[in-house]
């Protein structure tokens, strides 16, 4: 029997286009079939009717992930050694990231692998990362492996690069490079760049069928407690397509997920003998195909117009791409005229200016209207760039969190005061009529909407310096960037995204309007979260 819910007596924002606020909305099952006056929907709602009162609370669409790495966060909090640095976490210095792997060491058995994840060199006292001979004295009996915050590099014992076959006379990838000391040759253990990593950056490393369920339950869990339904896993090789397409078609994972899809996986994923139109359970859904174009700012591997504001890397003061502007425009030409949509990893500007080259070069070859692909992370766009974005149709999600997490080291390090300003510069977007997403990119950062839209819209960093005034937005547009322009994304506004009739009754229930005095937007809780019309998540305080 399918059950039918009213929920009434609060603020709703609806994100439907008009921005409505109606009194009442009523779902069957797990759809919602009407919203408006609460008179006219109690006139019409089936005997038995649940009755919801939200007591003056906001209720919202449940807000959507636009770029992430789920279960990401899952594998760290259950299998990894957290090695984040404040604000995140509380590792300071090497010798408390060093104690917390021998102290993993001392419960492992010898010859298993350990992980170390989310260290940041820029934010412990050495500002650098470990040596190899570093993490021989924390175990030379296990194969060690600590992995960037930012997922671009990472260092390894003696022992992992042994076990990888890695040697001082492997040769450099492209978009890689295995770092030697510059007198003996020796390897120093760190590993630059995704191609360089291999499978040390694959998100399944280490973790096998029954790990990853796991992982996925706690991440599930995690992200419905902060009123998110549905999520993406934003890089997805075939090992990590074959783990999602394991799961029983007919069976509810709890969660919804978009997959996207390494780029050279195509055109063999979609047209090869052993094809994939889709994946097997209807909650997992293959998205845009994914590229890089560059690395990460606390690398300073991120490619940059203009030098860094103090340049670490003497022979790459801008930074690197992470492909050849000829191999990128030929994989962008690929993956356009095959029908996909792509979203591309841009966190410079010259970065972004190669992809949106490759674009331009394949829309003159293939026009294609409402391709919206996608820059990802965009952290320093011009309004340049902007106009071409327009022009061209290509959209953005901006990695807001950085402002918070990052903000004081954009301005005193990577980019200086001006260019910091306009770290993520969604107020820019609106004015040029470019449709954004914001996101937290987790694990890089947890996964945290409420958070999140504070980010965008009071711009502070964790030591309370303001970023580019111009470049506020409101809190309306903070909202709609993570529910309906966040399913408008990925071509999922038609089904979620908007409280609207027909669409999935997926909600979030808020303790304030968040409207209400932008300064205190970090006093708005998550109370109930709803899935398919099913309460999934609610608070200890209801």
């Amino acid at each position: 029997m399918t059950t039918s819910t009213l929920y009434f007596n609060g603020l709703i924002l609806s994100m439907d286009a008009q921005d409505s606020n109606p009194e009442a909305v009523l779902t069957e099952g797990e759809t919602i079939v009407a919203v408006g006056r609460e008179a006219d929907l109690r006139a019409q709602m089936p005997e038995g009717t649940e009755l919801v009162d939200l007591q003056g609370q906001t209720m919202i669409p449940a807000f959507i992930d636009p770029h992430g790495h789920f279960p990401d966060s899952g594998f760290i909090d259950l299998f990894r050694v957290n090695l984040s640095s404040p604000p995140l976490g509380t590792c300071v210095d090497m010798e408390t990231a060093l104690r917390r792997l021998r102290d993993r060491a001392e419960t492992t058995p010898k010859g298993e692998w350990i992980m170390g994840v989310a260290f940041d060199n820029t934010a412990i006292a050495e500002a650098r990362m470990p040596t190899r001979m570093e993490l021989d004295s924390a175990s030379c009996d296990h194969p060690i492996w600590v992995i960037h915050a930012s997922g671009h590099n990472g260092v390894a014992n003696s022992m992992a690069l042994e076990r990888q076959g890695i040697t001082a006379a492997t040769p450099d990838p492209l978009g890689g490079r295995f770092d030697r000391d510059p007198e003996t040759g020796a390897l120093t253990g760190l590993i630059e760049g995704i191609s360089a990593m291999g499978p040390l950056g694959d998100t399944t490393f280490l973790i096998d069928e029954s790990q990853f369920w796991h992982g996925f339950a706690a991440s599930r869990d995690e992200y419905l407690s902060h009123g998110v339904t549905y999520g993406q896993n934003a890089w997805a090789n075939a090992e990590l397509l074959c783990r999602f397409d394991g799961f029983p078609a007919d069976k509810d994972p709890g969660f919804d997920l978009t997959i996207l899809p390494i780029a050279e996986l195509e055109p063999d994923l979609s047209q090869g003998p052993d094809a994939m139109a889709d994946l097997e359970n209807p909650h997992f859904t293959l998205g845009p195909r994914k590229l890089f174009s560059d690395g990460a700012f606390q690398l300073q591997t991120a490619f940059l117009r203009e030098e860094y504001h103090r340049p670490i890397a003497p022979d790459t003061p801008r930074g690197v791409p992470y492909a050849a502007a000829e191999h990128l425009t030929a994989e962008v030409r690929k993956l356009h005229d095959l029908g996909f949509q792509i979203h591309c990893h841009c966190n410079g500007d010259a970065g972004s200016d190669l992809f949106l080259d490759a674009v331009e070069a394949a829309q003159s070859a293939n026009p294609r209207t409402d391709h919206r692909h996608t820059i990802i992370h965009g952290q320093v766009l011009h309004e340049d760039q902007f106009e071409r974005m327009a022009r061209l149709g290509v959209t953005v999600s901006f990695f807001s969190a950085h402002i918070y997490y990052w903000g004081d080291r954009h301005r005193d390090t990577f980019l200086g005061p001006d260019r910091a300003a306009r770290l993520s510069a969604a107020a820019s977007a609106l004015r040029h009529g470019i449709r954004f997403t914001l996101h937290n990119d987790a694990s890089v950062t947890p996964t945290r909407p409420i958070h999140l839209a504070h980010c965008a819209v009071n711009r502070l960093t964790a030591t309370g310096d303001m970023l580019g005034e111009d470049q506020k937005i409101s809190v309306l547009s903070a909202l709609r960037a993570q529910t309906i322009d966040a399913a408008w994304q990925v071509f999922q506004e038609g089904r979620r995204g908007s409280i609207e009739a027909g669409k999935l009754a997926d909600m979030t229930i808020l303790s304030r309007s968040p409207l209400k005095d932008p300064a205190r937007l970090l006093d708005t809780k998550v109370t109930k979260t709803i899935r398919r019309g099913k309460r999934v998540f609610q608070s200890s305080d209801e």
